[in-house]
């Protein structure tokens, strides 16, 4: 299965940021939530800062274009397959910036595409 970041991460249960950590494991996928805040769901650490990761397949972005900033060099330092850019959190120039370096881009809903089979 897709190792998954999920940057934004949040212990809030109502946070959709949170929500696609609980489904991406329910789909099986290795989920590693990234956030600002400590605490934890579904059993795992919230990760704060930059940690080093391996083999990160895709980064789905539950941060506005704002918060990105900060962001930028370690996203395209873990070289993801694919950035996925939930509603909310579209940025056209982070977004150049990985197609630049083969990383694809799409804008759209991690809930929803686990929900229909396009993840």
């Amino acid at each position: 299965m897709k190792k998954t970041v999920v940057l934004g991460a949040t212990p809030n249960p109502s946070r959709y940021a949170n929500m696609a950590v609980h489904r991406l494991l329910q789909y099986g996928h290795d989920t590693v939530p990234v956030g600002m805040r400590e605490g934890e769901i579904a059993g795992l650490r919230i990760l704060n800062g930059q940690p080093a990761l391996d083999d990160v397949d895709t980064i789905t972005l539950y941060l506005n274009a704002e918060r990105q900033e900060a962001y930028f060099d370690y996203i395209l330092s873990l070289h993801p397959k694919r950035i996925i850019f939930n509603p909310g959190a579209e940025n056209p120039r982070l977004a150049r910036l990985a197609r630049a370096q083969g990383i694809e881009t799409v804008e759209g809903c991690t809930l929803v595409m686990l929900s229909i089979g396009n993840y």
